[in-house]
Formats: C-alpha cells, structure tokens, sequence
C-alpha cells in the first residue's frame, strides 16, 4: 500500500492507493482546501497565517497516514513552495508536522507524474495524446503515446495568480474576463507549434480545476455539455452575469472552487484557443495517481532515475567503462565505512556514474562543470534536494573541501564524499581494488590501511594519497594512512 501527497497551490489532497494486478485502488482520499498560493506576500514570502495553516493540514494528514500499513509515503510540494523565498524557512517545520520528507519537485517532473497518472486510467496503448493540467500555481503541458512521455513543459500561470491579478475584489466583468483570456494567451504562443494538434489524436484535462469546469458545463446545460469552447463561453457568460465569484451559483460548484473559477477558466480558453483545441475530455487522474504508480515501480526495481542517469551519460558521451569502475568501487567504500542509514547509496552510485560528464564542457575545472549540469538539469525522476545532494558529491570528488565543508558535519554524506574521491583517485593511479582489501574507517577521524605493494607498483598513489590528508585535514578532520601486507 502506497501514500501520494500533493501539496499545491490550491489544495493539499492525499491519495492511499494498492497496487492491484494491473490498477491501482485509491482506498483513501483526503483535500484540504489550503490556498497557499494566495498565502505569498507583496515580497514573495509566505506568511505566517498561510504556514500555520498548511501546517494544521499536514498534522491531519499525518495522523491519516498512521492508520494504514503503508510500504512508502511521497509527499510531494508544487509550484509555491518552488517559489517561496522562504520555503527553505517552512521546510523543516512542514515535514515535521506530516512526518515524511518534503520533496519540492520541478514544473516538468510534475509534469511527468501527471502523465503518468492519466496514462495508468486509459486503455489505448497506440493513442497519440494531449494532457493539460492547471493548477494553483503553473500550467503542464504534456504530450506523448500511450505511456510513453515525448514532450513536457511547465508554465508559470496557474488559477491563484491569474484570479489575484484580474478578479482580485471578486468581480467578474466581460472586459476584465478577456484581458486574462489575452494575457494567459500571450504565455502559450511560443509553445503553439510545438503542441500543435497534428501531434495528437484526443486531449485530456487532468486537474481539479478542469473537472470542476466539466462539472459545472455539464450539470447545468451550458453549450453542448462538452468540455469544449462553445461551452466555456457559455460558462465564461454565465459567471460574467453572476458578476462576482461570491454570487455564483452552479449545481455541483463548491464555494472553494468559485473563488479560482474565473481565473481558471480564463487560462482554459486560452489554452484551447491558442493550440487549436476544440474539446477535450476530463479524466479523474493526475499527479497523485502519477506518484502512487511511481512509487510502485520503485518497488518493482523499475526506477526511473535509472534511465534518467543512463540517458544523461549518453547526452554528454560519458565513458561508460570508467563511470561503472568509479561506481563499484565508490559503492564497495561506503559500505565498508557503515552508513547509518541507506538514503545516499543510490545518490553515491548515480553520482559516481556522471563524475565526468563536465568533461563535455571542459577539461578544466570538470567536477564544478558536472556539478552545475547535474543541479540544474531537468532529470525525469529526481526532486530538486536529490539532484543537489548529487551535484555536491560530483563537486566534492576532488580539490579542496572547503566547498563543501558545512555539509561534512552531516555523517553519512561526508562518508559518502569519502567514497567517490577514493573511488576517482584509485582510478587516476590506475588500481583496480576490492573492498577486502582496504581497511576504512571514519567516524571522528579517517582511517585507512592499504596494501604495501600499491605504493611501489603505482608511484603516483603516495602523492594522491597525502594531497587527501591535507583536504581533509583543512576542514578539520584528521587522515590517518597505514600501510599493511
């Protein structure tokens, strides 16, 4: 049984779904209207008001959460807390309150999960197809054939930002309606052609705020009944007659949803106006759905920051031979140093894996190059801290350790640091070794015995050995070498 929490910038919503041959059953849902986008002041800051808030939800959400026998838990942060300059701040106190790390995922990986969660509710394997979703805080757009994504891009208009900035006092009128209609137009004109409908066959709308759009068209008669252009003019006049989100009265239309309605709808026009789409159909799946199904196949080996890794070594023709050298023996080190948890195994060895991929930008400096490539890189599969903690360790590999020096007093992720040099300087000095033959320890100073006939076979691992002591021992952690055999 498997936990998927979406903390966006309207709702925070959780699904518990098992994994049943070839569906995935939501057991428990819960939604908390929170509005966190709306919670960012003039400065970009959330406010004090809009964190306690978030914080009560989570509390709730932990204590659903205890209640079930869950194999993993992913809670997963959208676009406000992408943006919020203080989100670093709110951090530690949110995953506190829901008791599971916080991961702050990027427009595109949203994208993905949204995918792959409408992927996983239709049948045809072969259909070319669309997906949109809009949110509190962005818009995704998705393209791709039956489970296979192709294209994906994130766009920083969502229905909190657009409703504050046009429908700020509640008042809907037919003037103001259109300039959020333009004004969300001119955000998807360039993508236009990329998204154009020769590339699909039928077009989805994933989010809350599309279905709740369907369900008002359809429960009340609006145009055909279909989510299409003619009814969502025949809606966007009914909400300019209501004149303000307060007076709307829509069968089927809770109170939350009125507030965004108007911004929500505006940037859906938009979007159908600008890529030429005539109608879609509403599906009752997206990011939550995308994670459960994700983290199921974690659990069946079939991790996709796997392929992820594979297809950035191949992008900046990284040596496969000497990246897999590197990896087994940096993954060999750190088991030998005894880590007290497991979080930076797969860390260490993907990180090991790209070492050298800056060689593609220069020979000079590779490591600050391949580390800048790895934190910044759009990495289906990764959040944000995991390609951090990542781009750190492929920082880290070599030089001095200043750069890294506050991130050492963490215990496992300075072994782990420990482990990628030793693994890049046995392969400079050219000796291909086995865990059982070194000795390593590190708890308050490092510790390491080497076999005495490496110094005399490879002359250069004296010298590399004693540039080691010194980086360690400038940030205050004493190496101690010892030679046996």
């Amino acid at each position: 049984m498997f936990a998927a929490v979406d903390l966006g910038s309207n709702s925070f919503r959780l699904h518990i779904g098992r994994h049943d041959g070839e569906v995935m059953r939501i057991v428990k849902s819960a939604r908390d209207p929170v509005r966190l986008g709306a919670g960012l002041d003039s400065k970009g800051n959330l406010t004090a008001a809009a964190m306690e808030g978030a914080l009560a939800s989570l509390t709730r959400f932990n204590a659903i959460l205890s209640s079930y026998p869950l194999s993993a838990v992913r809670v997963v942060a959208t676009n406000t807390m992408r943006i919020a300059k203080n989100a670093a701040v709110f951090l530690p106190a949110a995953e506190a309150a829901i008791g599971y790390p916080i991961e702050i995922i990027s427009g595109e990986e949203e994208g993905r999960l949204i995918y792959m969660g409408v992927a996983s509710t239709l049948p045809s394997a072969a259909e070319r197809r669309l997906v949109l979703d809009i949110g509190g805080g962005s818009t995704e757009l998705i393209l791709g054939k039956g489970p296979e994504i192709e294209q994906v891009e994130s766009f920083s208009i969502g229905t909190v930002p657009q409703t504050m900035s046009f429908f700020p006092d509640g008042h809907i009128g037919a003037m103001v309606f259109d300039a959020a209609v333009l004004s969300a137009r001119s955000r998807f004109e360039d993508a236009a052609s990329t998204y154009t409908s020769e590339r699909w066959s039928a077009a989805y709308g994933s989010s809350g705020t599309i279905r709740a759009i369907a369900d008002a068209i359809s429960k009340n008669g609006l145009g055909d009944g279909a989510l299409s252009l003619k009814s969502m003019e025949a809606l966007k006049r009914r909400l300019i007659q209501f004149g303000h989100a307060g007076k709307i009265d829509l069968i089927g239309m809770k109170a939350d949803r009125a507030t965004s309605m108007a911004g929500g709808l505006a940037i859906l026009i938009a979007v159908m106006q600008e890529l030429g789409i005539k109608s879609m159909k509403p599906v009752d799946a997206g990011l939550r759905m995308g994670v459960l199904w994700d983290l199921q196949l974690r659990a069946t080996k079939r991790d996709r920051r796997e392929q992820s890794v594979h297809d950035f070594q191949l992008r900046f023709h990284a040596d496969d031979a000497r990246a897999c050298r590197v990896a087994h023996t940096a993954n060999a080190m750190f088991a030998l140093l005894k880590p007290a948890e497991d979080h930076y195994i797969k860390l260490l060895n993907w990180a090991a894996l790209l070492h050298e991929i800056g060689l593609a930008v220069s020979h000079s400096g590779y490591h600050k190059h391949a580390a800048y490539m790895i934190e910044n890189a759009d990495l289906p599969g990764f959040t944000t801290r995991e390609q951090r903690a990542m781009s750190s360790l492929v920082l880290a590999q070599k030089g001095s350790l200043r750069k890294v020096g506050d991130a050492l007093h963490e215990g496992d992720f300075a072994k782990a640091v420990l482990a990628l040099r030793l693994a890049v300087m046995f392969l400079h000095a050219r000796i291909d070794i086995e865990a059982e033959e070194v000795r390593l320890k590190m708890k308050n100073r490092i510790e390491i015995e080497l076999r005495k006939e490496w110094v005399s076979a490879h002359p250069t691992l004296a010298y590399w050995m004693e540039k080691e002591k010194e980086a360690w021992d400038e940030v205050g952690i004493d190496f101690s070498i010892r030679l046996h055999g």
